[in-house]
């Protein structure tokens, strides 16, 4: 067989293009529907997880340096090795590969979490405090709104990794767009393997995308645009007036 960089394209566009591979229950857009509904699914084990941690921890201050450090363990485990780990712990399943990607995706963001509200300026924390704002208002109408961008950008690198890696599942049980890597390997069709990686890239760039959209325009546009300078001494109590204000509406 010829393996030439040509051949490869021409077997990857015929497999692209076969209409047998756009239908069915193994069809491309089934195996995209269950990619995005195990992405889902971890993102949000993974955000019930890492998204009161990160508020607790940027609020309060405390347990920072263990975050820090926990974030950078979690980033070093191997995905691969983690799944086979869980299958070997609690069987054949879909849910030992969803734990282990849950671990890759805590780590973004439960650092775009903590990122986000630290990032707030103590003077705007101190201004709300100093305007009888309990601690849980402060953190639901100060500092989450002001840290929305950094948060949602950790949001979004999650989904991206999630997405990009959530091919590990196919390793386990025959579903995902992992399945179309799994078997153009087995079966050594390389215009299924490299048609496959295509469609994964399209999807990660897809999902991405969307991850920006919401990013702009979940975000006030208030906290997007650069205020009108002020006076320092004013500047932390307007920007919590205006955040307070944007909450009760």
């Amino acid at each position: 067989m010829d393996y030439s960089s040509d051949n490869l394209f021409v077997q990857m566009g015929e497999w692209l293009t076969s209409p047998d591979n756009w239908s069915g229950p193994a069809g491309i857009p089934t195996r995209i529907a269950e990619h995005l509904g195990y992405t889902a699914l971890t993102l949000l084990i993974a955000l019930a997880i890492a998204v009161p941690i990160g508020l607790f921890v940027g609020h309060t201050g405390r347990g920072r340096v263990l975050i820090v450090s926990g974030v950078g363990i979690l980033r070093a485990l191997p995905t691969l090795g983690i799944v086979f780990l869980f299958v070997l712990l609690a069987g054949r399943g879909l849910m030992p590969p969803i734990w282990a990607l849950v671990l890759l995706a805590v780590p973004p963001l439960l650092g775009g979490v903590y990122a986000g509200i630290s990032s707030v300026s103590r003077s705007v924390v101190d201004a709300a405090r100093s305007m009888g704002m309990t601690e849980w208002q402060i953190l639901t109408r100060v500092e989450v709104p002001n840290g929305m961008l950094v948060i949602l950008g950790g949001v979004r690198a999650a989904a991206l990794q999630v997405v990009a890696t959530a091919t590990v599942v196919a390793f386990v049980k025959a579903v995902g767009l992992g399945v179309f890597l799994v078997e153009g390997t087995q079966l050594a069709d390389y215009g299924r393997l490299f048609g496959g990686a295509v469609v994964i890239g399209v999807v990660a760039i897809a999902v991405d995308a969307v991850m920006a959209l919401l990013q702009r325009f979940a975000v006030s546009p208030g906290l997007r645009t650069s205020p009108t300078p002020v006076r320092p001494q004013e500047s932390g109590r307007q920007q919590a007036v205006a955040s307070a204000q944007g909450g009760t509406t």
